[in-house]
């Protein structure tokens, strides 16, 4: 993907409210976590993503602000048994997670089986009730462009309310095409989160004019930082 054009019309406000800072890392430690919670808070970012098991600690490090909790779900493989994703997306949810990103079973997605894909989501949509933010992860890297329209299709039917490009942990991140794709095919009807290798303003706005109204990045800081004056 060549460097998007510096998109000038799109501002600190707007940008910060778009992100959703985020650390994954298997080795995250409590430091990293504080860190997260001190930067989302000062920037005004609109989320912070991170794994199930930090939900509680995270949730009260924010408490009292407007940033929102979001814990992943399946993470990053998607090929967890549908139950243990339900078990964990309700632990989160009790714990204090007022968004779910989970994994879409892409090895059913793939093989025809579009029936457990979509049971898959359900299940977790059925514990995060309909005050949750639910974002399915397609790992666009791994699809074909019929597979990516039918993730979204999929995703669309299981009532959720984001398709998300990436889990950042495959091949690939996220690219302008797909973001314009998953809009085009879900339309009003849910939103687009871009994820995956998003570092720098530029590639960023070039996202957000694609369609895309959640950014997900561990370089939300920087971001905000490289902001055409």
């Amino acid at each position: 993907m060549n460097k998007p054009l510096v998109q000038s019309n799109i501002t600190l406000e707007t940008m910060a409210k778009a992100i959703d800072h985020t650390v994954l890392k298997p080795d995250t430690t409590p430091t990293d976590l504080e860190l997260l919670a001190q930067e989302a808070m000062t920037h005004g970012f609109r989320a912070v993503c991170i794994n199930s098991s930090h939900v509680a600690r995270v949730c009260s490090m924010l408490e009292g602000s407007n940033v929102h909790v979001c814990s992943v779900v399946g993470f990053p493989l998607g090929a967890m048994h549908a139950k243990a994703k339900a078990f964990e997306a309700e632990t989160a949810i009790e714990e204090g997670a007022m968004e779910l990103d989970m994994v879409l079973n892409i090895g059913a997605l793939k093989s025809g089986d579009f029936k457990t894909a979509q049971e898959d989501i359900k299940g977790v949509r059925q514990v995060a009730g309909s005050d949750r933010i639910l974002k399915v992860i397609i790992e666009a890297c791994l699809l074909t462009e019929k597979e990516k329209m039918l993730a979204c299709k999929i995703a669309m039917s299981a009532n959720a309310d984001f398709v998300k490009t990436s889990t950042g942990f495959s091949s690939g991140g996220a690219t302008i095409e797909d973001v314009r794709l998953m809009k085009q095919t879900v339309g009003d009807t849910m939103q687009v989160k871009a994820s995956g290798g998003i570092k720098d303003w530029d590639t960023a706005a070039a996202m957000i004019h694609a369609g895309a109204s959640r950014i997900g990045t561990s370089s939300g800081v920087t971001i905000l930082q490289n902001a055409p004056k």
